[in-house]
């Protein structure tokens, strides 16, 4: 059942529709009576005209009929946005999770989004850096570059983005090479240690070539501490360069080329014990420590530091050549990823996990070419244009026990291990569970997909525009998965051994498959019972030593049943009229579909499909599938998932935009759907990767900014939500549907102010915003929802960011700075701790940090 609805966000959702219609009304109302036109166009705006290229044509931030935030690089810079997860704080429809390491970083749009965790599945949101296709969370989590801008375009957008934006996209822009030489230098320091140094500089290498370079470092202690080791952690240590040409032989053509290298080598990320449950006292037992139920203490106890360090980088080269009609631009571009991490993943003090390993390799080439009509007097705007993605993707993994495995497995079988080796006739004590015994693994898949779109713009009137898009995907993915397991224990058949020990107690010899058959023939009903017990944890209390085989063997793919090939092609579409109701005032209402293809499971998790293997023990007679025909089946192998099926997402939207002289508002009604949504759910001891049926949102978003006065700017951003699982049968906690997702809040806000101002001549400012996210739950699970619940913890964000500082006629330029002013504490993300049933671990959020930057333009 959906959980009842919260009156409080409830009249949330419907005062800020309400708002939002009499704004309308008002707007509308009020331009009926402004001044005349001549009279507007000789008025000097206070508000900035920000161009965007949403639609892949620049237009101004209030003509583009699409739901679209933009934030420029005056907010960056005042705002000390450093990176994606920064950015979050103005934009309320974006959401950014920092999960257990520095590769593992979810980007959601209007609560939707996915990506993290598992390097088969793509986002949903797709990312791009000047028209660049970045294809994992580890290639987007670097520091922003030199900005332009960073659009955030919500709702499905795959007619015009050619890979996987089914939940929206962010568009980040560089500035281009100029021909007339300027740079500068900026150098921060800020409290745990903090330093961040920046610089670029841009000028002519000839009438026709310009340059740039621009490099930065990014420092800072860890503000978590590992108690057991000494060592901190939640560091930073960043750094990257990136190079560009800008190449213009004539007015009319343009080359750019960009060439980037950044790495990232760092302890993170801290996982906090919220709920300390049954295990808790069988760790301390072993020696181990826990910090129990203290997040915001941010110390922890762990036996290794965990691991993070990633290495970007990228070539690309854009050509814009201008002809008579039409502009054809072709980006062209070659990245590479490597990342390799490591995690104490039990997150103890004691030595349960003594290595979980990644070492990936990304090789990705894109190729984008479109031609775009350039003649503003035609009646008819048209885009037409392919994409090309080919992708290699390359893992190595290893997992293994630590030495104080095996007695953690002793206290909770309570010694049966010792026992099933005595009986096995093997050495006690030092079979099973040991120090280093796991799987390790090589897994990966090669991706190629192309597609072509189109929109026509049809300009039915001078105020009137028609546009139909059109995009045709296809995706073709092969996979593989390949492990070797030493865990033995994992391995057992306890229904075949339990089944044994019942025909020895009863004088057969289980060994003897004669002495068996023959009883068998001679005794069915008997045999019968026999079989029924071995299954039966009443009488066969081995069963109970089930939930501590982790690591069962796996079946590699691909194989003679499974081909490890998936093939996806679908059409996606975009309608919209867009109406200028007068030089202030446009609405629009589109329909837009999105997809995104199938995402395979490429972890230890994976699982044959039901449809091609039944499980079960072999003496139990199990029915037939295609898999145990062809003699594949291995013991304890259980059916999942091998892949999760593609996303195809719908919306319906209606908005209206307005700018005046000092006054600007954006509003978009939708209700958007997506069916087949790939969720990765961990369970404690592993990810379940499964499609929903259908998931959806109908919601408002509201932009306004405003200046009182030339000196003063007022923003506001808030996003309403009204989220819900329409059909998942088949989650990770059996059927959800009705039920409010996990983790998207109903209500997000952003207010802010900047105040400019002259100080001895030298231009002031002072600028706030205040974020808000209302709580959520946790998880999707009912039952984790009510273990952690004793905890009282929270999801809600209420945070403030504030900065001030001032530019010299020098052009030096000191800002003083702090997030999170105020310290609130939160709890971003939680889940059962890793083999330890009963508990909760989570991830704090970053305390509040604050420093002093120091920037020189020239």
């Amino acid at each position: 059942m959906r959980k009842p609805a919260n009156p409080k966000t409830c009249l949330g959702f419907k005062s800020a529709l309400s708002l939002s219609v009499g704004l309308t009304a008002l707007v509308a109302g009020a331009s009926s009576t402004a001044v005349a036109q001549e009279e507007v166009e000789d008025e000097v705006a206070r508000l900035n005209t920000i161009t965007v290229s949403a639609t892949k044509r620049e237009q101004t931030l209030q003509d583009v009929p699409v739901a679209v935030s933009v934030v420029d690089s005056d907010v960056i810079e005042k705002a000390e946005i450093q990176d994606l997860n920064d950015l979050q704080s103005v934009v309320p429809s974006l959401r950014v999770g920092q999960l257990q390491s520095s590769a593992n970083t979810n980007f959601i749009i209007r609560g939707f989004g996915n990506g993290a965790n598992n390097v088969g599945i793509e986002p949903s949101v797709g990312v791009f850096v000047d028209g660049v296709y970045r294809s994992r969370s580890a290639a987007q989590i670097s520091d922003l570059p030199n900005l332009q801008r960073v659009e955030v375009l919500r709702g499905p957008q795959s007619t015009l983005f050619g890979k996987n934006a089914s939940a929206g996209v962010i568009s980040i822009v560089t500035r281009k090479p100029q021909f007339e030489t300027q740079g500068s230098i900026e150098g921060t320091v800020g409290n745990f240690n903090a330093l961040r140094l920046k610089g670029d500089v841009t000028g002519p290498l000839s009438d026709t070539v310009a340059y740039s370079l621009a490099g930065n470092i990014n420092q800072r202690d860890g503000y978590a501490e590992d108690i057991a080791i000494g060592e901190e952690t939640n560091e930073r240590n960043r750094w990257g360069i990136r190079g560009e040409l800008l190449f213009t032989p004539s007015e009319n053509l343009e080359f750019r080329l960009i060439g980037d290298y950044d790495t990232i080598d760092e302890v993170c990320c801290v996982a906090a014990n919220l709920i300390n449950g049954p295990t808790g006292p069988i760790i301390g037992a072993l020696g181990g420590a826990i910090n129990a139920e203290d997040p915001f203490s941010y110390e922890v106890f762990g036996n290794f530091p965990s691991e993070n360090e990633i290495t970007n980088s990228g070539i690309s080269l854009q050509i814009d050549r201008e002809f008579e009609g039409f502009d054809v631009t072709s980006i062209t571009a070659f990245r590479n990823v490597e990342s390799l991490t490591n995690q104490d993943s039990d997150f103890t003090s004691a030595d349960l996990i003594g290595l979980n390993e990644n070492d990936g390799n990304i090789d990705t080439f894109t190729q984008e070419i479109r031609l775009t009509s350039n003649n503003p007097n035609n009646r008819v705007d048209w885009m037409i244009g392919g994409f090309y993605f080919d992708e290699e993707v390359e893992v190595s993994s290893a997992f293994a026990y630590g030495a104080d495995y095996r007695g953690y497995a002793d206290f909770l079988s309570g010694g049966a291990i010792g026992a099933v080796e005595a009986a096995l006739g093997l050495p006690v004590g030092t079979t099973f569970g040991q120090n280093g015994q796991g799987p390790s693994a090589e897994f990966g898949q090669d991706n190629t997909a192309w597609s072509i779109f189109g929109t026509l713009d049809f300009h039915i009137s001078d105020r009137l525009t028609a546009t139909v898009g059109l995009n045709y995907t296809e995706d073709e993915k092969d996979a593989f998965y390949r492990q070797v397991n030493t865990d033995a224990f994992s391995a057992l058949d306890f229904v075949e051994i339990g089944f044994g020990s019942i025909l020895a107690a009863n004088g057969i010899d289980p060994t003897d498959p004669v002495a068996v058959g023959t009883f068998a023939q001679a005794n069915p009903a008997t045999f019968g019972a026999f079989i029924a017990a071995a299954q039966d944890p009443a009488t066969n209390p081995l069963l109970g030593l089930q939930a501590l085989q982790f690591l069962p063997p796996f079946l590699d793919f691909p194989n003679s049943v499974e081909d490890g090939s998936s093939s996806d092609d679908n059409t996606t579409y975009t309608l919209r009229l867009a109406y200028d109701v007068n030089d202030n005032i446009n609405v629009y209402g589109s329909w837009a579909t999105g997809f995104k293809a199938t995402s395979w499971n490429l972890s230890r998790d994976s699982r044959p499909f039901p449809a091609d293997f039944i499980p079960g023990s072999p003496i139990t007679n199990p029915p037939a599938s295609p898999i145990r025909d062809a003699g594949l089946a291995l013991p304890n192998l259980t059916a999942g998932t091998r892949f999760a099926g593609p996303e195809e997402s719908e919306v319906f939207e209606l908005g209206v935009k307005g700018a005046f002289s000092n006054f600007a508002f954006n509003l978009a009604i939708f209700d958007q759907t997506i069916e087949g949504f790939q969720s990765n759910a961990f369970t404690g001891t592993g990810f379940a990767l499964a499609n929903a049926g259908e998931q959806s949102t109908t919601g408002l978003e509201l932009d306004l900014t405003w200046n009182p006065t030339e000196a003063l700017t007022l923003t506001f951003a808030g996003t309403f939500l009204d989220p819900v699982y329409d059909s998942f049968v088949g989650s990770a906690a059996g059927d959800i549907s009705g039920q409010t997702p996990s983790g998207i809040p109903e209500t997000a806000t952003s207010v802010g102010f900047n105040y400019d101002f002259t100080l001895n001549n030298w231009d002031s400012f002072v600028r706030a915003d205040w974020q808000y996210s209302a709580d959520t739950d946790f998880f999707d699970d009912p039952t984790n929802n009510a273990l952690i619940a004793p905890g009282n913890y929270s999801r809600e964000i209420n945070e403030v960011n504030g900065s001030m500082g001032f530019v010299t006629d020098g052009g030096l330029g000191v800002s003083l700075w702090a997030r999170n002013l105020f310290d609130q504490e939160r709890i971003t993300t939680a889940f059962p701790s890793v083999a330890q049933a009963g508990s909760i671990s989570g991830y704090p959020n970053q305390p509040r940090t604050y420093g002093v930057t120091v920037r020189k333009t020239f």
